[in-house]
């Protein structure tokens, strides 16, 4: 079966921290980019952050600096490192293979995206 899997959202306190986990079976993020996603409800998807195969990473607006993301061999998992968590944070993270190998400035643009996971929820509490 092919997916792409999340792991690692929950319930955490205002500046908190929270590690997600993004790993996939049946396809490889080998020369892939990888980006993670997060839709709030009743708001449109957004871009957080994408790591090149190469390395290079990009983030949304204000995130950088809290957020980090990474990747870890030899399976290629992808983590997302948050800190200093708000409740503006509070969303369903989304985990999603690029279809190049960059990220490059467009790299918030959904289509640049072909297999998603399902979705973690984070939350938090103020």
């Amino acid at each position: 079966q092919v997916q792409v899997m999340e792991s690692g959202g929950g319930l955490v306190q205002a500046g908190g921290s929270l590690r997600l986990s993004c790993t996939a079976s049946g396809l490889t993020f080998d020369s892939h980019a990888v980006g993670w996603f997060r839709q709030a409800p009743g708001k449109e998807r957004e871009g957080v952050s994408c790591i090149s195969w190469t390395g290079p990473t990009y983030y949304g607006d204000s995130l950088q600096g809290r957020f980090i993301i990474s990747r870890a061999l030899p399976n290629h998992a992808v983590h997302l490192q948050m800190t200093t968590l708000k409740p503006e944070d509070t969303a369903t993270y989304y985990c999603d293979r690029a279809l190049h190998v960059r990220c490059s400035d467009s790299w918030s643009q959904p289509n640049r995206y072909d297999y998603w996971g399902q979705g973690t929820q984070v939350t938090v509490s103020s």
